[in-house]
């Protein structure tokens, strides 16, 4: 654990969570695995808070838990899973793509909330939903829960573990912590429910019942309920299916760049036919048939037989081996190789940094390096054809940035530089490694400065909202545009000009994270998959 990452999570909890979550999170991070008693003596903290803050981080998947033998309970933060939530806008726009407004509500309040039950959660979206529409129309339920079902059906959202019923059946003393388990074929199964009605909007202050306290109102709808039919059965965002989504959308569009539109449409129909089979750490899809591809191709696609055939041997003898030949039957059976797939794209994404770090000259001697493996520095000049004063120049440069390493040849046991090879080669994992290091200081550095730029305007920025609000306020009891040009007054055109500025800084700050996100996950994704073929 980097020093990078623990301040990135450090910011990203206090964030969302706030001071006291973002002490206690960090804390796991930094010390592994604690038992309650030390996570409360170590960070000062009450025991209340310490147990709330771990609730909220149990809730949203960032901290789990562990019983030992002894029967005490340990506590560990996922890094990992805290940086995801980087990720989350790229997530909810992933799901309003893919199913459009009721979707993108659904994966946003899995997310905002951690965990929920399908009917809370269908009713939540609906009430939502109902609000942005006009008077008059509301949102069914049926229609939510039809969204959620192909959700469920394409794996984007998961059931949570549930608590073992044989422990609960066990007699003795509870356990101090529970078991949860999960069987495999019921993890995307949506219970059978009949959720009858529709969305409803807020009620306003004067539609409230006279006399009556609020909370009094509150405690009455409490008791009146009916049991919920899905008690216990949570949900959570699935967020190895988007990563597989993402992968999935980055191959298409790099097949798309190398060859032409037609021979990527027929890649996505490929991923789209494996993309439940195949496990989201698989080194290769599933393999498919040519008569199995072709009768899947999207109807607007009009290419016979024959032609598919050719594209898939292209595809197949492309050198970069995007696309595998498994076998003969059913016309030929065909694989995507995901792991040379990200190793390409990792590589490309290492060019591309080289290049605008250093210059086009840089970038050609990083190719050669990379293409020739390994080469002295005499070589280097000579293939490359650049003077041996700059080409040493720029050899040096990315040696001491780590984009290349020296690899030391001895002639003779005692390593004397007169009788040793030094030869220049690239490892694109420790280079992918160092990358995604900086990327994860480039993300922090964004948001201290969206922090700051934000707090620097604090005062105007409130400003700027109470007079929206008076605004909004007035214009829906039918002001006259007299007074609400009066009211527009009370911010200056300086202080306007002021908060045009911010709000364009704040956005491109906001895109300059989700742009370098996209790095990280491309890296992330390389560096994971050959942890995974070691």
């Amino acid at each position: 654990m980097t020093q990078a990452e623990i301040k990135l999570c450090s910011l990203l909890l206090q964030e969302h969570f706030g001071e006291i979550v973002e002490k206690i999170g960090v804390h796991l991070i930094r010390t592994g695995s604690q038992p309650l008693r030390v996570i409360v003596h170590d960070t000062k903290t009450s025991l209340d808070q310490v147990k709330k803050a771990l609730c909220v981080l149990i809730q949203h998947n960032l901290v789990t838990y562990q019983v030992h033998k002894r029967g005490t309970v340990e506590y560990e933060a996922q890094c990992s899973r805290v940086l995801r939530m980087l990720r989350y806008p790229r997530y909810i726009y992933t799901a309003k793509t893919l199913y459009s407004d009721t979707g993108e509500l659904i994966v946003e309040e899995l997310l905002l909330n951690g965990k929920m039950t399908m009917s809370a959660l269908v009713k939540r979206v609906a009430d939502r939903l109902t609000e942005t529409m006009e008077d008059g129309k509301t949102m069914d339920y049926a229609e939510v829960s039809s969204t959620f079902a192909r959700l469920a059906d394409t794996h984007f959202v998961q059931r949570c573990p549930l608590v073992s019923p044989a422990e609960n059946a066990e007699p003795g003393p509870p356990q101090p912590a529970p078991t949860l388990v999960i069987c495999e074929k019921d993890m995307y199964l949506v219970p059978k429910l009949s959720l009858i009605g529709k969305g409803k909007r807020r009620r306003s202050s004067e539609e409230d019942a006279p006399g009556e306290p609020k909370a009094k109102r509150l405690k009455h709808s409490t008791d009146n309920k009916e049991p919920i039919p899905d008690d216990g059965i949570y949900w959570q965002a699935n967020l190895d299916r988007f990563h597989q989504h993402f992968r999935d959308q980055a191959i298409v569009s790099a097949v798309a760049n190398r060859m032409d539109q037609t021979s990527s449409e027929i890649v996505r129909t490929m991923l789209r036919m494996s993309e439940i089979t195949t496990p989201s750490n698989a080194p290769f899809t599933q393999p498919l048939s040519s008569n199995e591809i072709f009768r899947s191709l999207p109807t607007g696609y009009n290419i016979s037989k024959q032609v598919l055939d050719q594209y898939l041997t292209l595809l197949a003898d492309d050198p970069l081996q995007f696309v595998g030949k498994s076998g003969d039957s059913g016309g030929g059976t065909y694989v995507i190789n995901l792991h040379k797939v990200l190793g390409s794209l990792a590589t490309a994404t290492l060019e591309s940094v080289v290049q605008e770090r250093f210059g086009s000259r840089c970038a050609r001697i990083f190719r050669l390096v990379l293409q020739k493996k390994h080469l002295e520095q005499k070589q280097v000049e000579d293939f490359a054809m650049i003077p041996a004063k700059e080409a040493k120049d720029m050899l040096y440069k990315m040696l001491s940035e780590n984009f290349i390493l020296l690899q030391e040849i001895p002639k003779t046991p005692d390593h004397a530089p007169s009788r040793t090879f030094y030869l220049y080669t690239v490892n694109i994992l420790s280079a992918a490694r160092m990358l995604l290091h900086r990327c994860y200081k480039s993300i922090a550095n964004l948001i201290e400065r969206r922090q700051f730029e934000t707090k620097e305007n604090k005062r105007l920025l409130e400003k700027s909202q109470r007079v929206e609000a008076i605004i909004a306020s007035m214009q829906a009891t039918g002001a006259e545009e007299a007074q609400l040009q009066e009211i527009e007054e009370m911010i200056t055109a300086p202080e306007r000009q002021q908060i045009e500025t911010l709000k364009r800084n704040v956005n491109k700050l906001d895109a300059s994270e989700i742009q370098v996100d996209e790095t990280i996950f491309l890296l992330e994704s390389y560096i994971e998959s050959n942890m995974k073929r070691q």
